[in-house]
């Protein structure tokens, strides 16, 4: 079973969703780097669930302890950090361990590892990503000096899109939705489904800004590629597109191409990545996230033995994951784009560079 992520930026989370603990332990950051704990869980607390209707009743202060990796001042030493995140709410006595769940991994982890339905998941369960989260967040402080910026916010809740999206505004929404004059509909949207045992989807759009232009590969390396693995590592997530993404299979060259001046592209419809490298421009992703599979409604499902059954998911769940996937979404992009940071052969030529023809 994979663990870990990234070359140079190394990232191993650990934990299950109801054992004791989850935690994260990151390779590869530089000495002498200052980590104020308070950054750290100020994104940790955005993550949190039992904070509005729309999120996990699950009460959990997912409090980060720094194990490793500190000396005096709070700066990194060079060696590995460990951060702890205790549960604190666990209930696996709420999960059926002889059904498997649909939608959900406890079938292929059946097969593939001969191990019954976990509690919550166990290690597929989305309450592991609050270890990417703490990681994510070391990796925002290490990229801040660069002017870097990342931000994840909801597009999409079931059927209601936004038409004038403001993150800022995402930010005080309990569904993070972007959209300050569709709120009331994507809170109803969800709401009804509630109301009826069941869940919504959504589409999480994460926009990152300052990255300088020719970052990635432009082969095997491509950015776009990086960022689209670490994204489709959460589990909800089905698609990625970037830009206008899905639109230009639809498109003519002339409509899909972004214009060329002085200083790089004018327009931004690639997402801020051609060719698998950074433009320098805004990359803008979007995420397409699907409904909570743990719902009230009774399915059709097998038993461990095989046997024909049906279940009704009980527990502490998430009527739309968006709320608490941006964060996430935030931490995959950040750590991805630490990693290409950390790259030792990273050479691109200055946009300003003369180039002989």
């Amino acid at each position: 079973m994979s663990n870990l992520f990234g070359r140079n930026f190394r990232v191993m989370t650990f934990g299950e969703s109801h054992g004791p603990a989850l935690g994260v332990v990151i390779d590869g950051l530089p000495a002498g780097l200052r980590l104020p704990l308070e950054l750290i869980q100020a994104d940790l607390d955005r993550r949190r669930p039992g904070l509005s209707p729309y999120v996990s009743p699950r009460q959990e202060p997912d409090e980060a302890e720094i194990l490793s990796g500190l000396a005096a001042e709070g700066r990194t030493n060079g060696a590995p950090l460990a951060l702890l995140i205790r549960n604190r709410d666990a209930r696996g006595r709420d999960y059926e361990t002889r059904k498997f769940r649909p939608g959900h991994s406890d079938w292929p982890y059946f097969i593939k590892y001969g191990l019954r339905p976990q509690p919550g998941g166990g290690r597929s369960s989305g309450r592991e990503t609050v270890a990417r989260v703490a990681a994510g967040a070391v990796a925002r402080i290490m990229l801040s000096p660069l002017g870097l910026r990342a931000r994840a916010y909801a597009v999409a809740v079931g059927r209601v899109k936004a038409e004038s999206p403001d993150p800022d505004f995402a930010e005080t929404d309990p569904l993070r939705f972007a959209d300050r004059d569709l709120a009331p509909r994507a809170h109803q949207e969800v709401e009804t489904a509630m109301s009826e045992g069941d869940s919504v989807g959504a589409v999480v759009e994460v926009r990152v800004t300052g990255v300088p232009a020719g970052w990635g590969e432009p082969v095997f390396g491509k950015l776009e590629a990086a960022l689209g693995g670490a994204f489709f590592s959460i589990g909800a997530v089905r698609a990625v597109e970037f830009g206008e993404g899905l639109a230009m299979s639809a498109q003519r060259g002339s409509e899909a191409n972004d214009p060329l001046g002085p200083e790089g592209p004018i327009t931004n419809r690639h997402g801020g990545i051609m060719g698998g490298l950074s433009t320098g421009l805004p990359i803008v992703a979007r995420l397409h996230v699907r409904p909570t599979p743990s719902i009230a409604r009774e399915q059709r499902s097998v038993t461990v033995d095989g046997q024909p059954t049906t279940i009704s998911t009980s527990g502490r769940h998430d009527p739309c994951l968006a709320p608490r996937l941006a964060p996430v979404a935030e931490a995959m992009a950040l750590i991805t784009l630490a990693d290409f940071h950390l790259e030792p052969n990273r050479h691109y030529v200055a946009i300003n560079q003369s180039v002989e023809a």
